[in-house]
């Protein structure tokens, strides 16, 4: 990590306040575990509900050191050829073909077998060199001269082999490459992993993460994120938004409706010009946080008790 970023994890705070400018509001721990992870050179493990704004902690991450973000999704059967690198199969044909094209010449004044095979061995390793190498997203994290943020995206999609894989990045920040050796970073990238909780992380990768939860968020801070990203918001209808969403949060759905879909919802009554939630206008836009007919069935069901449950709460 460079050194020269310091200053912007000097405190909590400071980091909480540049977050806010680049439109994340996160709450203390989550600003506590970004100040600890630049500190002790850890990547972050991030769990937590759909939609709950993981992958955006590590795009503000980015915008906020003004570093390259690197990402790399995954899901089932990813390998090391499509996360790590790959050869350029292309280049090395051509290659082969200009080597074969100046055959006579490398071998021209060689006096017998031996010689002419150790010409040719001066050739062997340029095939498998930098040169000829196509990065990918982690390899291409640890070549930035001046620091990145990787995100490793849904690493519960993948593979526990991917996952065991991963640990030597994790833990050294270096990856081998066989016909190379071992490549170490330039510069160590912030490393964000990311996980929906489909499956149990295994206690190696653990072991090298910080662990940090993000749950649905309360009230409050909802009503901040909403204020923070849909500036046009009227405080009334932020309010009454916010107090509906909880509230359908804590209904039996299929699907709970994300930070992300408030965000969407509270963009769309803004479009409509609405000023105050009115119960005509949110049957009509229920469609925009839940992504379930039955869902919504059942929340058009619970109106009267929802709407007054916003009464109440606010």
């Amino acid at each position: 990590m460079n050194s020269q970023h310091d200053e912007k994890f000097k405190a909590v705070d400071h980091i909480r306040i540049g977050f806010e400018k680049n439109g994340y509001v996160c709450s203390r721990q989550i600003a506590t575990t970004l100040y600890l992870a630049w500190h002790l050179q850890k990547p972050i493990l991030v769990e937590g509900p759909a939609g709950v704004g993981k992958t955006e902690l590590a795009k503000i991450m980015a915008a906020y050191l003004g570093l390259p973000l690197i990402r790399l999704q995954c899901y089932e059967g990813l390998d090391e050829s499509k996360a790590l690198y790959e050869w350029k199969y292309g280049k090395q044909l051509l290659y082969t073909q200009i080597l074969k094209d100046k055959l006579n010449d490398i071998l021209s004044g060689a006096e017998g077998l031996n010689d002419s095979m150790a010409r040719l061995h001066q050739f062997d390793d340029i095939f498998y060199s930098t040169y000829f190498l196509e990065p990918r997203p982690l390899l291409a994290s640890l070549r930035q001269q001046d620091g990145s943020v990787l995100l490793i995206d849904e690493v519960d999609k993948s593979d526990q082999e991917f996952e065991a894989f991963l640990l030597e990045i994790l833990s050294d920040f270096q990856v081998t490459v066989p016909e190379i050796g071992t490549i170490t970073a330039l510069s160590r990238p912030y490393v964000f992993l990311t996980s929906n909780n489909t499956r149990e992380m295994s206690e190696a990768i653990k072991r090298r993460c910080l662990h940090l939860f993000i749950p649905f968020p309360e009230a409050k801070l909802e009503q901040q994120i909403v204020r923070v990203r849909v500036p046009g918001i009227s405080e009334d209808l932020k309010l009454q938004l916010v107090a509906f969403i909880q509230a359908v949060r804590e209904m039996d759905l299929k699907k709970a409706p994300s930070v992300s879909e408030t965000i969407d919802w509270a963009r769309v009554l803004v479009l409509l010009h609405s000023s105050r939630l009115e119960p005509a206008v949110v049957r009509e836009t229920l469609n925009v946080f839940l992504k379930f007919e039955e869902d919504i069935e059942s929340v058009r069901e619970n109106m009267p008790e929802l709407m007054a449950k916003v009464k109440k709460a606010i």
